[in-house]
C-alpha cells in the first residue's frame, strides 16, 4: 500500500454506489487523504467547476467514479442526456486533472462500450471491433471518448491515465428505484413487493435469453484500488467475475432468494439488450492480481438482505 502513502486522493462520485465503497477501502487500508466531493457541490459539467475542485483538494490521484447511469429504459429514454453528462464531466475533469499535473487518473468506464456482438468472453482487443448495443450507445460512447483521451494524453505529454472496463455491478447500496435501476435491484425490488402484495406474478422485460455478467460491488472497489496502485498501461483492462448468466436464470434466482412464488411473464415487445456479455478478466489477474471472491448467491443474499433491512 505503499503507492497511497501521503498522497492526496480525488474521489469523484465518492457519495455514489460504488464510490461508497472506495472510499470507505481506500480510508480503511491506507494513510491517504480521501477527498469526495458531493456532485450538488461540484456540478463538473460546468465550465471551470474541475478546474476550481482540483485548484482547492491539490490531489495527486484522481480516480473519477461520477457518471450519470441507469438500465436500459432510462437510457433508451434519456440518450442526449446520458452521453452529454458523461461526456462532459469526464473530459472536463480530465483535461484540468493533465492540466493541474495529476500523478495519476483512473477512468472507470463501462461494459456498455464493447460492441453489441462481441465474442465471448469479451477480450480487450475487441472493444473496437463495432457499434455498441444500441439501447445504451451513447452511454457507453461517451465513456469510451475517455480511452481515447487518456491514450492521446499519454501519447502526446506522458499523462499517467488508466481506463478500467467494470462489467455490471451490484450489491447493498445499489439503485432500486424502478425507473433507473439496473436489472438486480430492479428484480429485487419487483419480486420482493409482489410477495407483500400477494401478487401472483410479475412481468419481466424481453425473452430471458440473454446473458450477462455480474461483479460484487465490493470486489469491483478493491479491483479499481489495486489497478490504482499497479497498473500503468494506456491499454483498457477489464474487471469481472468471468462467470455468465441468463437473465431468466437470474429471476429464478432471485425469486427463489426473495420468497416469490408466482409466475414470471415475460413482455418480448420489449427490448433485450446486448446478446450475451461475460469478460476475458485474465489481464486484471496477471497485471495486478484480482479476482473476484464474492460468489454470487453470496452477493445477491447480502444486497437482498440490504434492501430488506431499509424498510
Amino acid at each position: 500500500m505503499n503507492f497511497w502513502n501521503n498522497k492526496r486522493v480525488l474521489v469523484t462520485g465518492g457519495g455514489g454506489f460504488l464510490g461508497t465503497f472506495v472510499v470507505d477501502q481506500l480510508r480503511a487500508s491506507s494513510s491517504a487523504e480521501v477527498i469526495a466531493p458531493r456532485s450538488l457541490d461540484s456540478d463538473l459539467r460546468k465550465p471551470g467547476v474541475a478546474e476550481r475542485l482540483l485548484a482547492e483538494c491539490q490531489p495527486q490521484v484522481v480516480i473519477h467514479l461520477a457518471a450519470r447511469v441507469g438500465g436500459i429504459g432510462i437510457n433508451s429514454a434519456k440518450p442526449a442526456e446520458f452521453f452529454y453528462d458523461n461526456l462532459m464531466m469526464g473530459m472536463n475533469l480530465f483535461h484540468a486533472s493533465w492540466n493541474a499535473g495529476i500523478e495519476k487518473f483512473v477512468t472507470v468506464g463501462t461494459v456498455c462500450a464493447y460492441p453489441k456482438h462481441t465474442p465471448i468472453p469479451f477480450k480487450e482487443e475487441d472493444l473496437w471491433n463495432g457499434y455498441p448495443e444500441e439501447t445504451n450507445a451513447p452511454y457507453g460512447l461517451a465513456k469510451k471518448m475517455l480511452l481515447v483521451a487518456g491514450q492521446a494524453y499519454r501519447s502526446q505529454y506522458g499523462f499517467n491515465s488508466i481506463f478500467l472496463l467494470p462489467v455490471n455491478l451490484y450489491g447493498p447500496k445499489d439503485n432500486f428505484d424502478p425507473h433507473s435501476s439496473h436489472v438486480i435491484p430492479a428484480l429485487i425490488r419487483k419480486c420482493i413487493e409482489a410477495k407483500s402484495r400477494g401478487d401472483s406474478e410479475i412481468e419481466v422485460w424481453g425473452t430471458g435469453s440473454p446473458t450477462r455478467e455480474f461483479l460484487y460491488v465490493e470486489d469491483a472497489a478493491r479491483g479499481i484500488l489495486l489497478a490504482s496502485e499497479h497498473y500503468q498501461s494506456d491499454q483498457p483492462i477489464n474487471l469481472g467475475s468471468g462467470q455468465e448468466i441468463s437473465i431468466r436464470d437470474l429471476v429464478n434466482q432471485i425469486a427463489e432468494l426473495t420468497g416469490f412464488r408466482g409466475t414470471i411473464r415475460w413482455n418480448s415487445e420489449k427490448p433485450d439488450g446486448q446478446p450475451r456479455r461475460c469478460l476475458d478478466t485474465s489481464k486484471a489477474r496477471e497485471s495486478f492480481g484480482f479476482q473476484a471472491s464474492t460468489s454470487f448467491q453470496d452477493g445477491l443474499r447480502k444486497t437482498i438482505d440490504w434492501y430488506l433491512a431499509q424498510g
